[in-house]
């Protein structure tokens, strides 16, 4: 195939390969009590659908996200990919709740599936593009939620949930074949050989395994119990010695130096902020679409509609992607990053008030949906114009992490207050309800009064004429040289 038309299919290939992380995502909080009920295990036992995919993402994503700026992109995607669809066939036809387990562990992969198609955008997209296909990447997890949920709930409710997995691995056969089809063949030879750091891989993932199972199993033992606290303790003295390994490696798995960088470290900031603020208002708002009229709360949508709550935040999230594109000739990533976050603490703080109707609900959706989209755009391209190239999956793939982390505390907390509030008939009391949303507002809003505050300290820079092509064409030589070059050590 010409090189000219692999490109111009390039991006479209990207984003239906990177959709695996909604698919995936998809299969999990929504199916929850039916798994409980068609394994025959207990709620609690059923939430390890979640989080073991989650601790396998966190450990895999900075791994796929170093192995993205070698030389073989493209083999590294098709290997993933693989990995996935060999977990969705698994968990489809899983005979027990281990099985179903395991097959639940190999999708974990889908969580670094962004940042490696981001890395092979940075590198076949033309410069026109770059941009553009960066901020459209990023969002599409969370686009591609709100068809997701949907399909998933219409699915699982008309032939069963293995019906919703066994879809997933289909999904994950046609990805393999376009992939395999556009995606340019390797070995990139732009990319840097280089040993990889194999201290580093090991400590990262045994330091956020011990944090993510205390933070995920701390409302079920008890935030004061010696397992919590030791588990905390001991990926508090990981992590530290994961730092200074990588502050001493040349080619470290997470070049740390690039966080001294004003943008990148406002972007990770927002990444683990809002990841943890926005998944209370996402889950509470699923869980009163599901909950009986009989709690006070609850809307009562079976299955079959449940999914389709998420609806709004896919349209609103593919739309402020598209508003990026078209204002980030005028405004600063920064500003947009700051309006965005805005827009989700604004949502927050509705769900907070208003939460008894269907349409209160849809409405902070659609407002998150906004929020996020363009946070979420904002993010990456923060990250791509500071760092280098050969850097760039690497610190991509940081910020996705960033986002798992900050999701797993925002879950944990909206599950540890729910659990100290249920009724007696086990479901979680309204004034449960409402003080987790008031703690997914309030951490919201403290994002977006960090944002506010960096944003008066940092200087502004002047605007550039978009009619101007000489401008343009300095501004655009100063963004790819900054882009190439290494931040002082």
């Amino acid at each position: 195939m010409p090189e000219t038309t692999t490109r111009s299919n390039l991006l479209g290939a990207l984003i239906y390969a990177a959709l695996t992380s909604a698919v995936v995502s998809s299969l999990g909080m929504l199916l929850v009590p039916t798994i409980s009920d068609e394994l025959h295990v207990d709620v609690s036992a059923a939430q390890w659908m979640l989080t073991i995919n989650l601790l396998v993402g966190a450990i895999a994503t900075p791994i796929m996200g170093r192995l993205s700026d070698g030389p073989h992109k493209k083999r590294l995607l098709l290997c993933s990919l693989l990995t996935i669809l060999l977990g969705s066939v698994v968990a489809a036809a899983a005979p027990n709740f281990t099985v179903f387990l395991i097959g639940r562990t190999l999708q974990g992969l889908s969580y670094g599936i962004v940042p490696v198609t981001i890395a092979l955008a940075r590198r076949y997209l033309t410069d026109s593009k770059i941009q553009f296909g960066i901020s459209s990447l990023s969002v599409t997890v969370t686009t591609g939620l709100g068809v997701g949920y949907p399909l998933t709930g219409i699915l699982a409710d008309l032939f069963g949930f293995r019906f919703a997995f066994w879809f997933a691995a289909l999904f994950l056969t046609t990805t393999v074949l376009v992939v395999w089809r556009v995606v340019p063949a390797g070995p990139d030879e732009r990319a840097p050989r280089r040993r990889f750091d194999v201290p580093g891989a090991l400590l990262i993932g045994m330091g956020l395994t011990a944090l993510l199972v205390a933070v995920s199993e701390g409302s079920r033992w008890g935030w004061t119990s010696l397992w919590t606290i030791g588990y905390f303790v001991t990926a508090g003295t990981i992590l530290a010695a994961w730092s200074l390994v990588e502050l001493r490696t040349p080619h470290a798995l997470i070049d740390l130096r690039v966080l001294r960088n004003g943008d990148v470290l406002v972007a990770n900031g927002t990444a683990i902020g809002l990841g943890a603020a926005m998944y209370v208002g996402l889950s509470i708002g699923s869980l009163i679409a599901q909950s009986p009229t009989s709690t006070g709360y609850g809307i009562a949508l079976p299955l079959f509609w449940a999914g389709f709550v998420m609806l709004p935040l896919s349209i609103g999230s593919f739309g402020a992607n598209r508003l990026v594109r078209v204002v980030a000739r005028w405004v600063r990533m920064r500003t947009l990053l700051l309006l965005g976050a805005g827009l989700v603490t604004a949502s927050s703080a509705l769900l907070w008030w208003a939460h008894n109707e269907l349409w209160e609900i849809l409405v902070g959706m659609f407002g998150f949906g906004i929020g996020m989209g363009m946070t979420y755009a904002a993010m990456p391209a923060l990250i791509a114009r500071s760092v280098a190239d050969t850097e760039l999956g690497s610190a991509v793939s940081f910020n996705q992490v960033l986002r798992t982390v900050g999701g797993s505390f925002g879950s944990a907390v909206s599950g540890a207050v729910l659990a100290a509030h249920l009724a007696p008939d086990l479901h979680p009391t309204e004034a449960g309800i409402k003080l987790a949303l008031a703690l997914g507002a309030l951490g919201c809003a403290v994002v977006f009064a960090a944002l506010i505050v960096n944003r008066l300290m940092t200087p502004g820079k002047p605007t550039v004429n978009p009619g101007n092509s000489e401008s343009r064409s300095s501004t655009a030589t100063q963004f790819h040289t900054r882009r190439r070059r290494r931040p002082p050590l």
